[in-house]
């Protein structure tokens, strides 16, 4: 009896120790998308402010055309470039929470 409550006491403590380090890579894994996606922000609102700027200094429509689709072109681009690292960082995150808890399912089986 005294084995078998030991044996729950110890299992008990290294799950509550591998939460905790889970947790932690939660933790730094939201950190670096969050950081990741207030960058592109910033990229973001820097690029269509020099559009902007651009397009108010042009001397044609025609200007102003070719100016909105590099625009468009650009923008569409570094989206689908960020939206890939973002999904990477998620995955990345995903492996890093799941990393503490390895151990504890090959004991499991």
């Amino acid at each position: 009896m005294t084995q078998t409550y030991e044996d729950f006491s110890k299992y008990g403590k290294e799950f509550a120790d591998t939460g905790l380090k889970s947790f932690a890579s939660l933790s730094k894994g939201a950190q670096a998308i969050a950081t990741e996606a207030g960058e592109y922000t910033k990229k973001s609102f820097e690029a269509g402010s020099a559009t902007v700027e651009k397009i108010i200094a042009a001397k044609s429509l025609e200007k102003v055309i070719e100016i909105q689709s590099d625009y468009a072109k650009q923008s569409y681009e570094a989206f689908i470039a960020e939206a890939t690292k973002i999904g990477d960082l998620y995955a990345e995150l995903a492996k890093e929470a799941y990393k503490p808890f390895e151990s504890i399912v090959a004991k499991a089986k």
